[in-house]
């Protein structure tokens, strides 16, 4: 065993000397940045309902891998050089109720200021939460925080990265970390933990150093409209005592304008039906009277931020059409879009009444 590691380890290091007698390449691969965190947290109280729950302190370990842009797409240079990366999170709630929880999440992290020796940024991310503790009527009807084993979660923070070695930082860190199912299953009222942050980050470059600084061109979708269709497909759970779920569907129809590099606005008209509300109201109705009809159809204006293909939506819509009134006149939308090709396309959004998840939409749509 032992020759074949000094065999092995001979192999590398011949390979290294070769390469190092080679003349240097200019490699445009994006340098890494990997991180090692600890966290501190604690829960917010943000309904009595969850008052028993939030007497612990979570701690947790982060594992993380970025990769730093360096100008090989344009608009790398827009939000002036951001990191992409993959984040394994761990916690423990110190509470048997609670339990432990893994995630694992996918962000971006823009700096704010940046020097050769530090960097303040701001990250955002989203992805899947793992809750092998959850609520169960009969084992654990305590935990009204999280009733379904796969969740989704949304991180956001503020990191403080100084360089103590040419290679490695010491990273400060405050953030909020965000569990919750968006209603797909209830009770749902969600966790969100306020975090505080210490680790270290090894640096495969410091200081960075882009490919490019000069300038870059405007897209050619600048100054142009464009048509979007789309239909979507949810399921959500209607209470706790009845388990089922039931399907939401949309369709829409959306005129919108790239306004720069980073913007694109949009005007759009879309339709409703939620099953769910059609049990929710025969429950509720006496016998023979007339129902109102429970679909919906609405008018909404939105933003959209563009990374390259990526893009993060916001929508704030309006109903026009609303028999059954079982909630507010307005709704909000938040999520991520992806453009596969110039017209095909996929969203995974949140629909929001009033601060309240309303259903999770996986979507689909086409580009005219």
């Amino acid at each position: 065993m032992m020759i074949r590691y000094g065999l092995l380890l001979t192999m590398l290091l011949s390979g290294a000397s070769a390469r190092a007698q080679q003349p240097a390449a200019v490699d445009t691969r994006p340098p890494l940045v990997l991180g090692l965190y600890g966290q501190g947290s604690f829960i917010i109280a943000h309904t009595p309902s969850v008052k028993h729950l939030v007497k612990s302190h979570p701690t947790g370990l982060e594992l993380n891998v970025q990769r730093q842009t360096n100008g090989s797409e344009p608009w790398h240079a827009w939000y002036n050089y951001p990191k992409v990366g993959l984040a394994l999170v761990y916690y423990d709630y110190h509470n048997p109720v609670l339990g432990k929880s893994y995630a694992a999440t996918v962000y971006l992290n823009k700096a704010i200021f940046r020097s050769a020796r530090q960097e303040l940024s701001f990250r955002i991310g989203t992805g899947i939460g793992i809750f092998p503790t959850r609520y169960d009527q009969e084992t654990n009807h305590k935990n009204n925080f999280v009733s379904s084993r796969l969740n989704a979660t949304l991180q956001g923070r503020l990191e403080y990265d100084l360089t103590v070695t040419p290679h490695y930082g010491l990273l400060l860190g405050l953030g909020l970390n965000h569990y919750s199912n968006g209603a797909t299953t209830k009770p749902n009222f969600g966790i969100n933990l306020p975090t505080v942050f210490l680790g270290i980050n090894y640096h495969q470059q410091r200081p960075f150093r882009p490919l490019s600084t000069g300038p870059t061109a405007e897209p050619d979708e600048v100054g142009h409209n464009f048509l979007d269709l789309s239909t979507s497909l949810g399921f959500k759970q209607r209470n706790e005592s009845d388990r089922r779920k039931y399907a939401v569907q949309s369709i829409s129809a959306a005129v919108g304008r790239r306004v720069n590099r980073k913007s694109a606005l949009v005007l759009g008209a879309e339709g409703f039906y939620d099953r769910s509300l059609l049990v929710q109201l025969r429950d509720t109705s006496r016998a023979g009277e007339t129902l109102p009809d429970v679909k919906k159809a609405g008018v909404f204006f939105g933003h959209e931020l563009l990374f390259g293909r990526l893009a993060f939506v916001s929508h704030l819509g309006f109903y026009v059409y609303n028999p059954y009134k079982s909630n507010k006149f307005y709704y909000e939308r938040l999520g991520l879009k992806y453009q596969f090709t110039q017209q095909l396309w996929g969203s995974a959004d949140l629909k929001i009444h009033r601060g309240a998840a309303d259903v999770v939409e996986l979507k689909v749509g086409m580009r005219l």
